[in-house]
């Protein structure tokens, strides 16, 4: 069978033949028919991520979607080394194979649930949003961040704010329900200014941040009190990216003087939450609640679509 196979961490996997998977117990033999490129892919693949393999080579791609030996449609997760989703066929655990509504095409089937059940658990299971709370979403141009807007209004957020660096996506924002945005790339004083004034507006009940760096150490100081002050409500940050950097730099003032909660992502959670949230995502898609746009790439063109950034908030897929 043809696949994405990655002889070297650090380099882009290469399209090749490699032999056909063999379903063992539990498990599902699954044909591919589309799988997004995600950034954890190419966090495993250079060797940055904890998960990176250890053992060469490999087939990339931890999800995808397919369908099994009996025609289920289906979208699968966690494909057993060195298989990978980036493939005509894969093995993945028949746990991590959960069935398609007919009304989501195959591209959207395969980009919308890893970004939009992280964006769904961030914001229900981690930052417990509640009906009329007030949400800022940072980095609401990606991908996961423009699902996380629309789950966060979907699910009775008075007032979402979303803070990115694209600017041709920016301005869509207010279509996925944004009531405002903040526009990163200008001079830190004026970011921090745009902060403090929609903090002000609107007080922060949930922060679900996917930069990290530069950008939140200026969210922090914006809304650091400068003097002894009454605090009326909590902030719950979730810590669930760093594209903007791996680490900042946390003066002890801005825990003293605001009711600030940081939390991460924890992980994978329960099979019972990663089952609701992956309900409640395909059944709002099929009804048309939530949008996610995609770039159909063929798998052949793996090496030269690698390294190429994902244009105006699209999620690319490969079709094998």
């Amino acid at each position: 069978m043809k696949a994405a196979v990655l002889h070297q961490l650090g380099k882009p996997p290469r399209f090749e033949d490699f032999a056909a998977p063999r379903a063992g117990k539990d498990e599902a033999l699954v044909h591919v028919l589309a799988a997004s490129l995600k950034m954890v892919d190419r966090q495993l693949a250079s060797g940055s991520h904890y998960a990176s393999p250890r053992e060469l080579p490999v087939i990339c791609g931890v999800d995808g979607l397919g369908t099994l030996e009996d025609g289920t449609r289906v979208f699968f997760g966690g494909p057993r080394r060195p298989y990978g989703a980036m493939a005509e066929y894969t093995v993945a655990p028949r746990a991590f194979c959960f069935p398609v509504p007919a009304e989501i095409d195959d591209a959207t089937a395969a980009a919308l649930p890893n970004p939009g059940v992280s964006a769904w658990i961030s914001i229900t299971h981690r930052a417990k949003l509640a009906p009329g709370e007030n949400v800022l979403i940072l980095g609401a141009t990606g991908v996961t961040g423009q699902l996380a807007l629309q789950i966060a209004k979907m699910l009775g957020a008075k007032r979402v704010i979303g803070a990115g660096r694209n600017q041709q996506v920016l301005h869509k924002l207010r279509e996925l329900g944004a009531d405002a945005t903040i526009q990163l790339d200008q001079p830190e004083e004026a970011l921090k200014s745009a902060f403090a004034q929609e903090a002000r507006d609107a007080d922060f009940d949930v922060i679900i941040d996917y930069l990290w760096g530069r950008p939140m150490e200026t969210l922090l100081a914006a809304i650091t009190k400068p003097e002894f002050a009454t605090i009326k409500r909590e902030t719950r940050l979730v810590q669930a990216g760093e594209s903007a950097g791996p680490t900042i730099s946390l003066p002890a003032a801005v825990l003293r003087s605001t009711a600030l909660t940081i939390v991460g992502t924890a992980g994978i959670p329960s099979r019972e939450v990663l089952v609701d949230a992956m309900h409640q995502i395909m059944s709002r898609a099929a009804r048309g609640e939530l949008r996610i746009e995609t770039e159909r790439v063929p798998l052949a063109d793996i090496e030269s679509v690698w390294q190429r950034a994902e244009q105006s908030g699209r999620r690319i897929v490969l079709i094998p």
